[in-house]
């Protein structure tokens, strides 16, 4: 299943417009608070689909019942450009448990390239709910990494992979690789176009960078 949340008109879309615009880029505070943000929605929308239990909670005037998570998910990210849009997610899912993957494009000669992974930080996730954010799913190569070492620690009963921007070529490659009966795509916005060296047109350029800084490769 895919959720293209930018599809429906909300205080997202403005998020998002912050994010692409050239200008707005230039305050790297701001860039990464927006991402936070959108973090913050995509885990509201996640919420209404996570299995929920009644509970009764006590006021100082009575009882209140109350549908309540049944389970807290583990949320995971790939480091650094997800950092952002991970503590959006856990603004909201304050009790979850954390996992962090390292990836990178490792670039040869010719400019072509592939996705090394260095570590996978992550607690167990068998039978748990997963979720991954990153802010760009372009050719796909990095999220595969990334749930390919999750995996290692279990296999979660659903995963969610959030992404603020993806191409339909990144969408296509998890689909082949992964049955999706055990997965959702939460999307901001996908875009058509996919340059030879695989960032997304129109896009919003190099997210990590954005948000941290450029780096030396």
């Amino acid at each position: 299943m895919i959720n293209e949340i930018g599809k429906k008109n909300s205080i997202f879309n403005t998020f998002l417009a912050e994010l692409r615009d050239v200008n707005i880029q230039k305050d790297s505070m701001r860039f990464r608070r927006n991402l936070e943000r959108l973090g913050e929605i995509f885990a509201y929308e996640i919420s209404k689909v996570m299995k929920y239990e009644k509970r009764d909670i006590e006021t100082p005037l009575g009882e209140a019942h109350m549908e309540l998570l049944a389970e807290q998910p583990v949320l995971a990210t790939i480091l650094r450009a997800g950092l952002p849009l991970h503590q959006g997610m856990i603004n909201y899912f304050d009790h979850a448990e954390n996992a962090f993957v390292s990836a990178y494009r490792k670039y040869d000669a010719d400019e072509d390239f592939v996705i090394k992974l260095d570590y996978v930080s992550s607690p167990d996730i068998q039978d748990k709910v997963l979720i991954l954010t990153d802010p760009m799913l372009a050719s796909g190569g990095s999220i595969i990494a990334a749930l390919e070492g999750l995996f290692e620690k279990g296999a979660p009963s659903h995963t969610h992979i959030v992404c603020v921007l993806a191409s339909e070529e990144g969408i296509k490659a998890i689909r082949k690789k992964f049955s999706l009966k055990k997965m959702t795509l939460w999307i901001g916005a996908i875009d058509d176009e996919l340059t030879a060296k695989a960032y997304i047109v129109p896009g919003l350029g190099d997210a990590g960078d954005l948000a941290y800084g450029k780096k030396e490769d």
